[in-house]
């Protein structure tokens, strides 16, 4: 299998140009463009808003392709069609092709180097679409949008989802500049699905839209006045629980059911609404229905993923909120949901984030915080992680998850167990805890 790396990991002299990337898919004979596509951007969101739209397309009867990063325990993850994930032979066949290319045009110094992790992976995927002739791709942006891999395709749609700050050392220190960057997947004359938000982030993509002459189509219609989990209509499935509220979809009055839990997430199963209200427009026979069963099926583990207690096991929660907004969305959703409960923390964080501001958005709600670090390089130890988050909460310190969740087993009586700060800590804890991805 593909030797992983951490995406950003690139040597200091190599540097995020497209022109490298078109290069090494024109010598693949241009995948991406074998095929339609949905491209996806923004800081927090943008995987929920993809996976569900995919679900919407599958239902309505599309071979559908799902490009995602980064993933919680398989890189087969990232790479989708039908929800079905790209099987290891396949994997091992085109990242051998898709190496030995990028190797071919370094030796004939078409390429200056060979392509970043990321970028490899982009062409696996898209090599993969195309060979198994998906309808349509929707595919997430690995990072910023501007300059990011997935940017080359010509999209049906470019859909911008909540932006706040995150990756500051490779996309600028403020929502402004984050979104210009975010902004560069809009097209000229293109269309753009998106939902008010920051002021400066509107600002920057109004901007862009008026600039490149796109057409703007707001998700607004789609979001629900009142949280379902403060009116009452959280229901449970398959003992899964959902937020479940009516909703007007193609002159249709329907019943929405998510597994996608928090207000932030009523704003992402929106935009996917508006995607797919907008992709019938241009051809897909999309319904009421479909759309209705799409979000009902849609899956996108360890966003406040929930596993019920059994026996004397603590009841989990799953949740890879890795900068502030994600935190306060964490912090909001357990609120609504578990509030009087006792909450175990297990914490941990790459040491590149920021780990106070997360800290001091989520430890207050907790009884306990164990505090341990996932096995990757940048995460950040005990010490930093207590130093950073400067408080008075109860920090414990575990060597690794592992330990962590013997831990959080010792405890009486158990607690709502809540996992949380870095996808590399949820996947490990999902993995030693049997969850399927």
């Amino acid at each position: 299998m593909y030797a992983l790396g951490h995406e950003l990991a690139q040597s200091s002299a190599q540097k995020f140009d497209l022109a490298h990337v078109r290069v090494l898919l024109a010598a693949l004979n241009n995948p991406e463009r074998r095929f339609s596509s949905v491209l996806i951007a923004g800081t927090n969101g943008k995987g929920s808003t993809a996976a569900t739209l995919a679900s919407i397309l599958r239902i309505a009867g599309y071979r559908t392709g799902l490009y995602t990063s980064p993933h919680l325990i398989r890189i087969n993850e990232r790479i989708r069609i039908s929800d079905a994930q790209i099987a290891d032979h396949d994997f091992a066949l085109l990242h051998d092709l898709v190496d030995r290319t990028a190797e071919r045009l370094v030796e004939e110094q078409e390429l200056p180097w060979h392509p970043s992790f990321f970028e490899m992976l982009t062409a696996i995927a898209f090599e993969y679409f195309a060979q198994n002739k998906v309808d349509i791709a929707v595919l997430e942006v690995g990072m910023g949008g501007r300059l990011d891999a997935t940017n080359v395709v010509d999209p049906l749609l470019s859909v911008i989802t909540d932006i706040s700050l995150d990756h500051q050392k490779f996309l600028g220190d403020t929502v402004a500049e984050i979104s210009r960057e975010k902004a560069g997947i809009i097209r000229p004359g293109g269309i753009v699905v998106t939902l008010p938000q920051h002021p400066q982030a509107n600002d920057v993509i109004g901007h862009t839209i008026l600039k490149l002459n796109a057409n703007a189509i707001s998700a607004v219609p789609y979001v629900p006045p009142v949280s379902p989990a403060s009116d009452g209509h959280l229901a449970t499935q398959a003992s899964v629980p959902i937020s479940r509220y009516p909703l007007e979809v193609l002159g249709e009055q329907i019943l929405v059911e998510t597994p996608l839990l928090g207000r932030h997430q009523l704003r992402n199963v929106a935009l996917a609404i508006a995607s797919a209200v907008e992709l019938k427009k241009q051809g897909f026979k999309i319904s009421a229905n479909t759309i209705a069963r799409g979000i009902r099926d849609a899956r996108w583990p360890g966003r406040f993923q929930v596993l019920p207690s059994e026996g004397d096991a603590p009841e989990y929660v799953f949740d890879v909120a890795h900068n502030p907004a994600g935190a306060w969305a964490l912090r909001s959703t357990l609120s609504s949901f578990y509030e009087g409960r006792p909450l175990t923390f297990i914490f941990g964080a790459m040491r590149d984030k920021a780990i106070g501001e997360m800290a001091e958005i989520l430890f207050p709600l907790a009884d306990k915080v164990i505090v341990t670090r996932a096995d990757n390089p940048r995460s950040a130890s005990f010490e930093e992680i207590r130093d950073a988050a400067r408080t008075s909460a109860d920090l414990e310190p575990a060597e690794d998850v592992s330990a962590a969740l013997h831990l959080v087993r010792s405890l009486s009586p158990p607690a709502v167990v809540v996992i949380t700060g870095s996808i590399y800590l949820v996947g490990e804890a999902m993995r030693l805890l049997g969850v399927k991805v």
